[in-house]
């Protein structure tokens, strides 16, 4: 039996995604892969059921029946850390973890345990990524956004915890590289793994369909209230536009576009989408959705039978509507950290692409015990 625990050097820069590129890949080598996240902070509850929700994720994509007891042992929720720090006898955080393990070991022929946060999150209950790969007995791979100085510098800080914990580390993903970039950041933070006896396993380039949201994503970052095709909030959103740049000449329509427009221009902006589809030959809308905004403190107060475009429903386009004005809603929306989802199947199958063309896999099995 084989693991490995993939940790990260700090949030958001894809260990989710590696995680799910690496799974999904050795399952497609006929590999019986189990899943864990040990120790987890953003859970859902699915009725008696609580979960990490990275673990409802890969539970959907590698279609598993999800154990919390499993999948999901520890849950470190709100008022856990405080709880744990008053009464730590009173919680079994390491035996379920340890339990978990037992069991999925015992069950399949390789485990991919997954991180949370940077290495050390949970030190605070004694569960740092370091502490939890060790109580666990795997190796690490360690995930880090591309780069070079910055990139050295977070993995000798983030190594460390593990070096110290005595984990082996498989080897080094540079995530989010630039793709004109690429060769030369492999070279030079090869060059300097190399010399740690640190293999890299692989350098991806920089997806921008791995960062595209999708509309329900937008929907809670602009508190937008849904005024029709709520059922389509799973459409992906590629570019964004103001309703004002439809003004301009030289616009070109592209594909899974965001309007966000006011009120007042609503209509009209329609009407120019649906005019400028017409004369390019577009018979599908490019709009994946549409942001109405408001002044900045009061939305227009829309109900659906007043958005009366026969092209809005024609398409079946979702129509948000917000208290904040164009401006507000675009930093809103920049901002955006977008997470892989079980809403988006295009992104896991894409993961999973990226991992098998640009990770070494052969190295990650030989390396691995068992």
């Amino acid at each position: 039996m084989k693991k490995v625990y993939v940790a990260a050097t700090s949030q958001h820069v894809g260990k989710t995604t590696s995680t799910l590129g690496l799974t999904t890949s050795f399952m497609k080598r006929g590999i019986d892969v189990g899943y864990c996240k040990p120790v987890g902070q953003h859970f859902v509850e699915l009725g008696d059921l609580c979960v990490d929700k990275d673990a409802l994720l890969f539970s959907k994509v590698m279609n598993f029946h999800l154990s919390a007891a499993l999948h999901s042992p520890v849950i470190l929720g709100p008022g856990a850390t405080a709880a744990y720090i008053d009464n730590p006898e009173g919680f079994d955080y390491k035996k379920r973890i340890i339990e978990a393990a037992r069991q999925l070991e015992a069950k399949h022929k390789m485990v991919v345990y997954e991180g949370t946060g940077h290495p050390g999150v949970g030190s605070v209950v004694h569960l740092s990524n370091a502490d939890v790969a060790h109580i666990l007995g795997a190796p690490v791979i360690m995930v880090v956004e591309g780069g070079i100085g910055s990139t050295i510098d977070e993995l000798n800080m983030c190594t460390s915890l593990f070096r110290e914990r005595e984990v082996p580390i498989v080897g080094v993903i540079i995530n989010k590289v630039l793709p004109e970039k690429l060769e030369k950041v492999k070279h030079y933070v090869g060059k300097h793994l190399k010399n740690d006896g640190v293999p890299l396993l692989g350098a991806l380039p920089y997806d921008k369909a791995l960062s595209n949201p999708i509309m329900e994503t937008i929907t809670h970052a602009v508190k937008g209230r849904v005024v029709t095709f709520i059922d389509n909030l799973d459409n992906r959103v590629e570019d964004i536009i103001p309703g004002s740049l439809l003004d301009d000449q030289e616009f070109e329509v592209g594909s899974n576009l965001l309007l966000v427009v006011s009120h007042k221009r609503f209509s009209q902006s329609i009407e120019q989408i649906k005019e400028l589809s017409d004369r390019i030959g577009i018979e599908k809308s490019p709009l994946s959705g549409v942001i109405i905004t408001g002044d900045g403190r009061h939305e227009k107060n829309f109900h659906e039978s007043e958005i009366s475009s026969n092209y809005i429903h024609k398409h079946q386009i979702p129509v948000i509507t917000t208290p904040l004005d164009t401006l507000g809603s675009m930093i809103k929306i920049n901002r955006i950290e977008v997470k892989i989802n079980s809403r988006t199947p295009w992104k896991y199958r894409r993961a999973t692409d990226l991992i098998q063309k640009y990770v070494n896999l052969d190295l990650i099995n030989d390396k691995l015990i068992g």
